[in-house]
């Protein structure tokens, strides 16, 4: 038996119980991991509040570190004893043991401890995909960044500076603005206190910018079309303001042709060899320092509900993570 988060039903954060679970041995293709750190993340109120839809009794999360206690017949690119880290689906990470898909598995450096593995791995793919391949980014680019100061934000502060890019982030106080200065973005936006679209304008010189990266959603939808260059890609990949309403192209025409993409990490990283080049690139990236991980709140793994509630609530920045 192991602990475990579960959910019956979706709804607010007291739907989530902290319950035993039986862990049998792993099938074909799969892998038992005894999990040392687990990363939190807003897709996980998703599926909670059913924005998502996941069947039901289920578990939660994404992301995880550990160690390899078992393996299935047909896996051989981890084996028992294996320092591993993964994100991906399907839901089960908020757990002290599991039993898992071993193709999302990759090995774990072993300069890069269990809480750094568990913080980095979704949120800092995420920000591998959408610089490398969304919009390939280059040096003197200049970025319109929303949510700065989060887990994906402060990442992608850090690995814009090491590609040479100005990153303009937006941000919702002046104690997060210093955060996302501090780990990298060339400018910085207070929504709270400035029009995002006329700061963007002035830092541009009136030239607007070639991509937005929107994890916000319906909030800052409108807003980031007006920040885009004729031309321009949008990437909508999150909605933690809630998922955008119903818009009609026109609203692309109007603007100068623009471009809008959904992207998630379960697309880009599908391919096994995609994985392990997307991985070994953050990998490499933590490694030689250009970019730190930091873990801002760590919870028991029976407290993933007061988890939620600080996440929901916009007093977390950078990485949460929950410790079995």
């Amino acid at each position: 038996m192991a602990k475990a988060i579960r959910y019956a039903r979706t709804g607010g954060p007291e739907v989530l119980e902290y319950v035993d679970v039986e862990v049998g041995e792993p099938g074909p293709g799969e892998a038992r991991v005894r999990n040392h750190a687990i990363g939190l993340n807003f897709i996980d109120v998703y599926f909670r509040n059913g924005l998502y839809p996941a069947p039901l009794p289920g578990g939660l999360g994404h992301e995880g570190a550990g160690v390899v206690e078992a393996v299935g017949p047909g896996v051989t690119h981890v084996r028992p004893g294996d320092r591993v880290a993964y994100a991906s689906r399907p839901n089960g990470a908020y757990s002290e043991l599991r039993v898992m898909p071993a193709d999302i598995l990759v090995k774990l450096p072993d300069g890069i401890d269990f809480e750094t593995g568990a913080a980095m791995m979704l949120q800092g793919l995420t920000v591998q995909y959408l610089f490398r391949r969304t919009y390939p980014l280059k040096a003197g680019d200049t970025i319109l960044f929303h949510a700065a100061a989060g887990g994906v934000g402060l990442i992608a502060c850090q690995w814009a500076r090491a590609l040479g890019v100005n990153l303009i982030g937006t941000v919702g106080s002046n104690e997060k603005a210093e955060l996302a200065r501090q780990h990298g973005a060339a400018h910085v936006i207070n929504y709270n206190t400035e029009d995002v679209v006329q700061r963007v304008l002035e830092i541009t010189n009136g030239a607007k910018v070639p991509v937005v990266y929107d994890s916000v959603g319906k909030d800052t939808f409108i807003r980031s079309l007006d920040c885009l260059q004729p031309l321009g890609l949008m990437v909508s990949f999150g909605n933690s303001s809630g998922p955008v309403p119903p818009f009609s192209l026109s609203e692309l025409v109007s603007r100068g042709s623009l471009y809008i993409t959904r992207p998630t990490l379960q697309t880009y990283a599908a391919r096994r060899e995609d994985l392990e080049a997307m991985a070994a690139d953050l990998f490499q990236m933590v490694s030689s320092g250009q970019i730190k991980i930091e873990i801002h709140q760590r919870f028991p793994l029976a407290d993933a509900a007061q988890a939620h509630i600080a996440l929901e609530s916009r007093r977390t920045t950078g990485k949460t993570i929950l410790l079995p």
